[in-house]
Formats: C-alpha cells, sequence, structure tokens
C-alpha cells in the first residue's frame, strides 16, 4: 500500500516529465518497426531515428498548422456566436424567471449587457490562459520528441539494462514480456490511427453532405478526440452540433449533426473499436473505466488516454509471473468470455462478427 500510494505521489508530482517519458515511450514502439527497415537500408542507428522523426514531426506540425488555418478562419464568426449564445441563454432565463419570479423586474437587455461586459473582462485570462497552454503543449511536445530519439537510439542498451535486472531463470521472461509490450503498444497506437482515419473520413462526409462549413475541420476534429476513451466521442460531437446550431436558421441541421454522430458512434463502439483497437489490449470495461478515472485524477487529459494502453501493458507483465497472474485475469477481458451468460438478444452481434473475422 505504502509503495502505491509513493507512485501516486511521484506520477502526480513528476508528470511534467513523465507525461512527454510515457508518450515518446508508445511512440517509440511504433515507429522501431519504421527504424529498423531504414537500418537495413544500410543507414546508421541515429540517421535512421532522425530521419523518422523529422517525417512524424512533418505530419504533426502540417496537422497543427491546417487545423490553426482552419480555426483562424472560424474567428471571425466568434462575435455572432457571442451575440447569439447571450440572447438564448438571455431569452431562456427571463422566460423561468416570468414563471418562477426569482427577480423582480428582470429585463432582457440588461441580461445581455451584463453578459458582454462580462465576456471582455474575462477575454484578458482567457487570452494569458490560451498562451500558456500553448507554451505548455510545445514545451511537451518537444520534450516528447526528444525523449523518442533517445528511445530509439538507445533501444538496444536499454533492453538489456532491464533484462539484466532479473536473475538467471527470468532474463528469458523478463526480454519475452518486453517483446510483448513492444508488440501491444505498437498495436494499440497503429489500431488507433487507422480508427481516427476512418472516422474522420466518415465524420467529414456526414458534415459535407449535411452542409455544414469546415466539414473536414469538424469531422477530424471529432475523429482525434476519440482517442479519450467513452467522453472524447461525446466531446468531439458537441463541438459540431454547437455551430450547427448557432450557424443555421434551421432547427433540422443541427438534428441530423446529432443523428449523424449517433449512429457512427454505434458503429465505432460496437465493430470498429473492438475490431481495429480492442483486439489489441484485451482489457475488460471494468479495467478501462477505472483506468479512464484514475488516469484524469492523475494526469488530466493526457492521463486519460494514457492509462489505457498502460492497463494493457500491466497485463502483459503480470502474466509472465506466477505470483501477479490474478491481476492479469482482472485486467483481461477473458473474464466477461462466458459464452453462457450471454443474452440470446445479441447472438447476432456474434454473428455480424464472425463475418468480419472470416
Amino acid at each position: 500500500m505504502a509503495f502505491i500510494f509513493g507512485l501516486f505521489a511521484v506520477m502526480v508530482v513528476a508528470k511534467t516529465v513523465l507525461i512527454p517519458l510515457s508518450l515518446a515511450l508508445l511512440l517509440s514502439f511504433i515507429l522501431y518497426p519504421v527504424v529498423k527497415r531504414l537500418e537495413k537500408w544500410g543507414l546508421n542507428k541515429l540517421f535512421s531515428a532522425f530521419i523518422t522523426l523529422l517525417v512524424l514531426f512533418a505530419l504533426i506540425g502540417g496537422s497543427i498548422t491546417l487545423f490553426s488555418t482552419e480555426i483562424m478562419s472560424l474567428s471571425h464568426k466568434f462575435q455572432d456566436f457571442t451575440g447569439k449564445i447571450m440572447n438564448t441563454l438571455s431569452d431562456a432565463v427571463v422566460f423561468v424567471n416570468r414563471n418562477v419570479n426569482f427577480v423582480d423586474e428582470l429585463q432582457r437587455d440588461e441580461l445581455v449587457e451584463e453578459g458582454k461586459d462580462y465576456l471582455k473582462e474575462s477575454s484578458g485570462t482567457l487570452i494569458q490562459n490560451t498562451f500558456s497552454g500553448t507554451a505548455s503543449f510545445l514545451t511537451g511536445l518537444i520534450s516528447t520528441i526528444i525523449f523518442t530519439f533517445l528511445f530509439l537510439i538507445y533501444r538496444v542498451g536499454l533492453t538489456k539494462a532491464i533484462v539484466a535486472f532479473g536473475d538467471d531463470k527470468n532474463k528469458i521472461k523478463i526480454f519475452r514480456m518486453l517483446k510483448n509490450i513492444q508488440s501491444v503498444g505498437k498495436q494499440y497506437l497503429s489500431g488507433m490511427f487507422l480508427l481516427i482515419l476512418i472516422l474522420g473520413c466518415a465524420n467529414s462526409l456526414g458534415l459535407l453532405i449535411i452542409g455544414i462549413d469546415s466539414p473536414f475541420f469538424f469531422g477530424f476534429l471529432a475523429a482525434v478526440l476519440s482517442i479519450i476513451p467513452f467522453v472524447g466521442t461525446t466531446i468531439g460531437a458537441i463541438i459540431p452540433v454547437l455551430y450547427a446550431f448557432m450557424t443555421s436558421d434551421s432547427l433540422w441541421i443541427p438534428i441530423a449533426v446529432i443523428i449523424l454522430f449517433w449512429a457512427i458512434q454505434i458503429i465505432e463502439s460496437n465493430f470498429l473499436n473492438p475490431k481495429i483497437v480492442g483486439s489489441s489490449l484485451n482489457v475488460n470495461a471494468l479495467a478501462a473505466i477505472l483506468s479512464l478515472l484514475i488516469g484524469a485524477s492523475v494526469w488530466g487529459v493526457a492521463g486519460m488516454v494514457l492509462f489505457l494502453p498502460f492497463a494493457a501493458i500491466l497485463k502483459v507483465v503480470c502474466e509472465e509471473f506466477d505470483d501477479l497472474k490474478p491481476i492479469a485475469m482482472l485486467i483481461s477481458d477473458d473474464i466477461s468470455s462466458d459464452t453462457n451468460t450471454k443474452s440470446d438478444s445479441f447472438k447476432w452481434i456474434e454473428t455480424i462478427k464472425g463475418w468480419f473475422k472470416k
């Protein structure tokens, strides 16, 4: 118990270093095959890692540039959004007060003006927080890239050092465990990348058909947010729904956006995610929810993203040692694989999944 509390204390205090280090570890898992392929082509270890990270940095920089351009193009509509939001909220408050009568002689125009004054006063704090958040993000991004580069060039020495901690009878187990951890991390990240690509194209195509401005921006933004388990997809859907509500005069446009994301989320939750990402993790729902809550309390949004693959890695570690296998059983999805407890009304889902397996 003391070790667990001490571990969480260190994770909270040192999160500025541990978050980029954890991201770099997962990135090194997926970039390792690329670096190894370049080394087989005759490039040395240092140059192979540098070229791989340069391509990755170019992709990340291009994505950030595209998103920033779309955000700047939409920023001129923010004033119209503010006025429409204030008018809608004021109408709602006046309507409630008219029926409940909390405040005597409450006027709509006074509420609108007070709301606009509040937004003007808080704009300075908002800008300050934006610059602070951007600086922290860039610092974390640069640290992650540096750590990834070091992991890739020192991977052999790090592997030998970790294996050397075990005694002679456990060295093979530890090496096999490291290989399995690398495989889980690579499959998870590659699966998430493929899932984001599929969801981004589906979201963008649906928004384009509905007639939403900047459909590719909102579509891929919602897809990127889906990396946050359970809540990311909902947050990604709320943003285009609010945008559709603020920019369209017809109520059917935001309703159509809601139906679109609802249908895509059903397909993603029941078919795409289990087939593309879930098969690589093999973590049951209880362990996934606990990892989400613990990660959010320890590292915030970064913890919500990282602790799910960490749970899968913990399962891999525990499977290699007899004393820790009960923990692996608690995390594994096999704990809920009893076919006798399944309802007959859900057999059609298993049938469809069987078609994909074939």
